[in-house]
């Protein structure tokens, strides 16, 4: 028996690393993820174009299916993203959600969405890849459009939608979010409840740059590509614990920012935002 889901990227409004409250949108860049059940015992992963990748997340994601569904079945799993890895684009959520769906396919099971990410996100905490569990992450990337959780209980406080284009920068370098100084991110908790509130009154926008600022002074990343987007973006800031910042708003406003942040190194594209998330294919 064998299964095939994709989830989506995202990018960030609320890095819960300072309160366990976060919020996270989608957007249209996918991780595939194909199952196929064996007789083995045994759980075995791969990573497309990446022989060395750590595979422990997405066979921790089978595993954790298996125990709970199954009856002690051996797989394959097989990823292949369009996201770059530890880039804060979500993409262990991403692939820790196409896995489990891929998953719960190759069981022939069907099980809730929100059920599906959280059974993602204790496999995250298994393999040590997330500092918060990232519920919000997850929530976002399965069910699409614009989540806000409490990640310490795996709550889903608000699920909206917005319609934006998406400006992307990835720089070169990498950061992994469970290498993240937390203390430095608890020291700006008064921040984050601002943004916090902001967001759950709709105010994404306004949200995610206050959260940008916020965080790029706390794990003392450049303010400076925030600055270029605020006149012409409806929000921007750091993704995730970065490297990349993401800004959203109209394709048009977004081409002129995007003009400055082709001047940094790395790789800068438009997508756009996503409301429906992670597909069973």
């Amino acid at each position: 028996m064998k299964g095939r889901a994709t989830a989506p990227a995202g990018g960030t409004i609320l890095n819960a690393l300072a309160t366990g409250t976060g919020a996270a949108f989608a957007i249209d860049i996918t991780t595939t993820a194909t199952v196929e059940l064996t007789e083995s015992g045994t759980i075995t992963g791969s990573v497309e174009g990446a022989p060395d990748a750590d595979t422990g997340l997405i066979e921790r994601c089978v595993e954790r299916v298996i125990e709970r569904f199954g009856d002690a079945e051996g797989a394959t799993v097989h990823t292949e993203s369009e996201i770059p890895m530890a880039a804060g684009l979500k993409s262990s959520s991403a692939a820790a959600n196409a896995t489990v769906l891929a998953t719960l396919s190759a069981l022939d099971v069907d099980c809730p969405r929100t059920t599906a990410a959280r059974i993602g996100v204790q496999a995250a905490r298994d393999a040590g890849v997330t500092v918060t569990g990232a519920f919000d992450d997850a929530s976002a990337s399965m069910l699409g459009g614009i989540t806000i959780t409490d990640n310490t209980n795996d709550e889903l406080l608000q699920h909206d939608e917005r319609d934006w284009d998406v400006l992307v920068w990835s720089p070169d370098d990498r950061a992994y979010s469970a290498d993240a100084d937390v203390d430095r991110c608890n020291a700006i908790a008064p921040m984050a409840r601002l943004v916090e509130s902001l967001a759950l009154d709709g105010a994404y926008g306004q949200a995610m740059t206050v959260n940008g600022l916020a965080f790029c002074g706390a794990l003392e990343y450049p303010t400076a590509p925030l600055i270029d987007a605020m006149n012409a973006a409806v929000g921007v800031s750091l993704s995730g614990t970065g490297p990349s910042y993401i800004a959203v708003g109209d394709r048009t406003a977004l081409t002129t920012v995007r003009s400055h942040w082709k001047e940094y190194d790395g790789r800068t594209w438009m997508t756009q935002t996503r409301t429906t998330g992670a597909q069973i294919r």
